[in-house]
């Protein structure tokens, strides 16, 4: 018998590795269509369902829904935690290139807000985000959000506009307040305060769902 740590043993062992993902490289993916219309989601935390166990995010749950009703789309989430909307217009380029959306959702923006940033930026980067989207020949929804009060009366309602404005100028649909229906209640929200519970998902899902259907086209 060869001795475990003997050389013949490691290149047996190696060449099994190789063999084990060579076989493995070859099974496709169960639920990738190659030729399905994608789904693309840009955008930060709440879309990349920040302290929520793997499958609960809105974006897993309308990967579901799309299939249960017969929508031929493939979900792509791009979204990373702590994103900005600077950070999504540089990566945007990128992502279009690789992945050829039908539908582009622009999830960005809460953490500009939250850091006191420039809003006149902010706006210029989401309006630059939909523009490439949709040169790219992709629709573009993008998703609102808002601001607690402390921020001042005069940011928060310049922040609360400009997702309307981009929307308006580039005539892309729009998702008022991501957080509709449940915005006030701290039993939806993990212990930040920011983060959206499990339970709240399904409802992050069904106020992004009116402003989606029309742009999915027909069912299989």
């Amino acid at each position: 018998m060869t001795s475990p740590s003997s050389p013949l043993a490691r290149r047996l062992f190696v060449g099994r590795l190789a063999a084990l993902a060579l076989a493995l490289a070859a099974v496709p993916c169960a639920r990738a269509d190659p030729g399905a219309p994608v789904l693309l989601v840009v955008g930060d935390s709440i879309s990349a369902a920040y302290g929520l166990p793997p499958g609960a995010g809105w974006v897993d749950l309308l990967a579901a829904r799309l299939t249960a009703q017969r929508y031929p789309h493939r979900v792509v989430n791009a979204s990373i935690t702590g994103d900005t909307t600077a950070g999504g217009r540089a990566r945007l380029p990128a992502l279009l290139a690789a992945h050829k959306p039908a539908i582009v959702v622009l999830e960005l923006g809460g953490n500009d807000g939250l850091r006191g940033g420039n809003l006149g930026s902010t706006r210029e980067n989401l309006s630059a985000m939909v523009a490439s989207a949709q040169s790219a020949g992709a629709k573009s929804l993008l998703v609102g959000m808002r601001l607690p009060p402390n921020y001042g009366a005069a940011y928060v309602r310049e922040f609360d506009a400009l997702f309307a404005d981009v929307a308006k100028a580039r005539k892309a649909p729009l998702v008022p307040f991501f957080f509709e229906g449940f915005g006030e209640r701290n039993d939806m929200f993990q212990p930040d305060r920011i983060h959206p519970t499990a339970t709240a998902q399904p409802l992050l899902l069904d106020n992004v769902w009116p402003a989606l259907v029309p742009l999915l086209g027909p069912r299989r």
